[in-house]
């Protein structure tokens, strides 16, 4: 069982409750669509929570594209994680930032944001999961649960037996689910553990398909 200082906890307590069931993710290259546009799609269809990522483009075209991206956030009361880039996340004053296990340390991004911002982290094992627990964060995501070919050099499959062992490891912690979900998944990553999934391809792959896919996931939710 693990040992979470109280005030994350009843932080993360706090902001679950706004976390969806479904956690879109963007990407430009998959869509072929700017990240603002697929906020408006996304959002269109009703995802509530949705991470701005971005591996290719420059800090600079980053920050523009994440900029009108939040702007359309907030007019539809949308929640704006910025993946990866601490810097950018302050700047726009983002909802929050997801973190990688080579990116900024969470405690480091904490003292950065806040405490009211959101921090997510990616874990990729039972003991990257477990070590999480313990990290200033309000939720951990777990992946690939099924093979994905959104990133280049993808971790290992864990699997839904994988998932279920996170879940019971790390009791009731926040996790998201990530890495190959599609609609027909969504009942078996929920029963093995998951607070949410996040999903990319399945939402992007025809992007004038997002906002109807968007609404198909979340019957099924």
């Amino acid at each position: 069982m693990f040992n979470r200082n109280t005030k994350y906890r009843n932080a993360t307590k706090t902001l679950n409750l706004k976390l969806s069931k479904l956690y879109a993710i963007t990407d430009t290259r998959i869509s072929g669509l700017s990240h603002a546009e697929q906020v408006l799609r996304l959002s269109e269809g009703g995802a509530k929570f949705i991470q701005l990522r971005e591996k290719h483009k420059s800090p600079r075209e980053f920050y523009d594209e994440a900029k009108a991206a939040l702007e359309i956030a907030r007019e539809r009361d949308v929640k704006i994680i910025i993946n990866d880039r601490v810097d950018i996340a302050l700047a726009l004053r983002a909802d929050g930032v997801h973190l990688g296990q080579d990116d900024m340390p969470p405690d480091a991004a904490r003292k950065i944001l806040g405490e009211i911002a959101i921090i997510g982290f990616s874990t990729h094992n039972i003991a990257q999961a477990i070590e999480a627990v313990n990290l200033p964060i309000d939720y951990i995501a777990i992946g690939p649960i099924f093979t994905t070919n959104t990133k280049e050099n993808p971790d290992p499959v864990i699997g839904l037996k994988g998932l279920r062992s996170v879940r019971d490891a790390i009791g009731d912690f926040p996790l998201v689910a990530i890495g190959g979900i599609g609609k027909e998944d969504t009942e078996d990553v929920f029963a093995n553990g998951a607070s949410c999934v996040a999903v990319i391809s399945a939402l992007l792959e025809n992007p004038d398909e997002i906002t109807e896919r968007v609404r198909s996931f979340e019957y099924r939710l």
